[in-house]
């Protein structure tokens, strides 16, 4: 199904920006499909608009990794909005990387969207807006007979609390982000960028735009089985990076292994993970949700402890035994190629395989009540582990494999004397 390591690993596309008029730029979309359609991105002017700093591309780079024909307006060009539109509609008319003709618009900040807004409304091809703002511009936000998303930093002015709304009368659907102060938060390379509320902003954006542009839309299930497979089968490191982004990134939440950026990562995968897993690994999926950008993993990691795993069990020499093991994967996919994955895993039930957990630790604190003395001196007592071993696997893959709320019954105890 996927082209074995002995092929070499398709190399990725260099994003090239060609200037349509001064301050007009067109960037072809940056999948593997090398095709999509049309967006037009109004944002300010950046030193390097093909910069990747620290993993966070600027946003005509990301845009153009999702899939679509990019068309970056700065500010300067939209002295003679009219024209610029005109230019830029033009240009993906003529572009052989834009295979659509409905268009969409995201704007960085609503004094841009506002200076092409009555523009907008003379042509056919616009199908799609999507407007960054503060809060406070609410009501300044230019209308538009097109349906439009706006991402609002700061609160509703209803003063209800409320974190999204929708009105199908007027084609508008607003979510406010109360912890950020300015729309900027989802502008990169300047301090008013929050990583966390800009990617939960634009996977909205995604499932906003998507529907009425037709997409682009792309198998992520088999993207990301597809990476899978070169990572545990085929075992090359090559191939396994040619599915990612330009700067993808990795992070094991448990351990905090993995690596962010091309270079770390290729190093993480070559000398830590793709060689040093067992040949016996199996991943055995219990259940999958697929998202408009991600897929969300529930599975049980099987193997045996016959070689330093370091990136699950760092500094633990093999042990031997069998593990199996309930982990979750949350995976990123920008365009045709994934972007991050987010692993975690129930550490506790690895150790307790391995049998490197006692069952009991001293209690380190004050026992108010529970039939024990609050002035107990600390440490007098022990409690046993809330941690189950294998079971909990079993448990996770059958619901009824083992009884439900055993630890309901686990008590603190006295400790025992050490013997001298």
């Amino acid at each position: 199904m996927f082209a074995p390591s002995s092929t070499p690993a398709p190399p990725l596309p260099e994003p090239r920006f060609s200037e349509v008029q001064p301050s007009i730029l067109l960037l072809p979309p940056l999948s593997r499909r090398g095709q999509g359609p049309g967006l037009i991105v109004l944002c300010p002017e950046v030193e390097d608009p093909l910069a990747i700093v620290d993993g966070v591309p600027w946003v005509l780079v990301k845009w153009a990794e999702e899939g679509y024909a990019v068309i970056g307006i700065q500010p300067r060009a939209l002295v003679d909005a009219s024209a610029s539109l005109r230019h830029a509609l033009e240009a993906l008319s003529a572009c052989d990387g834009c295979t659509s003709d409905k268009i969409g618009i995201v704007s960085y900040g609503a004094e841009l969207w506002n200076s092409l807004a009555s523009a907008v409304q003379a042509t056919k091809e616009i199908v799609a807006t999507v407007v960054y703002a503060d809060a406070t511009e609410q009501a300044q936000i230019a209308r538009s007979p097109i349906p439009i998303l706006q991402h609002l930093a700061g609160t509703s002015t209803t003063g209800d609390g409320r974190s999204i709304e929708r009105s199908s009368a007027e084609g508008i659907t607003r979510y406010w982000y109360p912890s950020r102060t300015s729309f900027r938060f989802a502008v990169p390379f300047q301090e008013d960028f929050h990583y966390a509320t800009e990617a939960v902003s634009h996977t909205r954006s995604l499932t906003f735009l998507k529907p009425l542009m037709q997409g682009p839309y792309f198998d992520l299930e088999t993207i990301w089985d597809e990476h899978t497979y070169y990572e545990f089968e085929d075992r090359s490191v090559e191939h396994t990076m040619s599915t990612m982004v330009q700067e993808p990134y990795v992070n094991h939440i448990p351990t905090m292994t993995g690596g962010v950026g091309r270079t770390r990562l290729s190093n993480f995968y070559r000398h830590h993970f793709i060689f040093n897993n067992s040949p016996d690994t199996e991943l055995e999926l219990i259940s999958r949700t697929v998202g408009i950008d991600r897929v969300v993993d529930e599975f049980i990691y099987k193997f045996t402890h016959n070689s330093y795993v370091d990136w699950m069990l760092p500094g633990i020499p093999p042990t031997g035994k069998k593990v199996e093991v309930p982990f979750t994967a949350i995976v990123n996919i920008r365009g045709d190629r994934l972007y991050h994955e987010h692993i975690a895993w129930d550490q506790a039930c690895a150790l307790a395989q391995l049998d490197l957990l006692p069952e009991y630790l001293p209690f380190p604190y004050p026992i108010p009540g529970n039939g024990v003395d609050e002035k107990t001196e600390p440490g007098k007592y022990e409690y046993r582990l809330p941690v189950a071993g294998i079971e909990t696997a079993r448990k996770l893959r059958e619901r009824n494999a083992v009884p439900s709320n055993q630890m309901f019954d686990f008590r603190i105890r006295e400790r025992k004397p050490t013997p001298e």
